[in-house]
């Protein structure tokens, strides 16, 4: 993924409204991000837990989508959940439901689709080995990273198809 600066991450969200896109917290140390190794920009709300937000490049473009998990969300320290975008495993509260409002009129009227990721919403660097995930091993796996990496960006695809299902698209 490119550098990105904090005008154009605001620029790029399609499911909230422009006031809202610049009244959310970016991530800390933008510019030390470890961009080369991002198959997507995601973030948590320090100020706002339940809210989370995701830049990514979707048809040679680069867009934005916020998100939300369930408020009241249950956590098992016995269980292992498995991220659907990125294939990792976590203990306990390492994965969430997340939501994100259709894009268009769908998006507007409170419809949202949803889909279990990272908590920390780090695939990127699950995938790639630059961090780990707690109290679990990861499993082996017979893919090469550049195939789990390719695997990574459809399953985020095919969820931000869900998304903009129904929006209408562009010229």
């Amino acid at each position: 993924m490119e550098p990105l600066s904090e005008n154009q991450i605001r620029a790029l969200f399609v499911n909230c409204s422009k006031g809202e896109a610049r009244r959310l917290n970016l991530p800390r140390g933008l510019a030390e991000l470890p961009w080369a190794d991002l198959d997507f920009l995601g973030w948590r709300d320090p100020g706002a837990p339940d809210r989370g937000y995701l830049v990514t490049e979707r048809h040679g473009e680069y867009v934005g989508f916020t998100l939300r998990t369930p408020s009241a969300a249950r956590r098992s320290l016995i269980k292992t959940s498995l991220c659907s975008i990125c294939v990792t495993a976590h203990a306990g509260s390492g994965v969430d439901l997340l939501t994100a409002p259709k894009v268009g009129a769908a998006g507007r009227q409170g419809n949202t689709v949803g889909t279990y990721m990272c908590a920390d919403l780090a695939c990127s660097l699950y995938i790639r080995g630059k961090k780990a995930s707690v109290l679990v091993r990861p499993f082996e796996e017979s893919l090469t990273l550049d195939e789990r990496i390719a695997r990574t960006r459809s399953n985020l695809a095919r969820f931000l198809d869900k998304v903009y299902e129904g929006a209408e698209t562009k010229a």
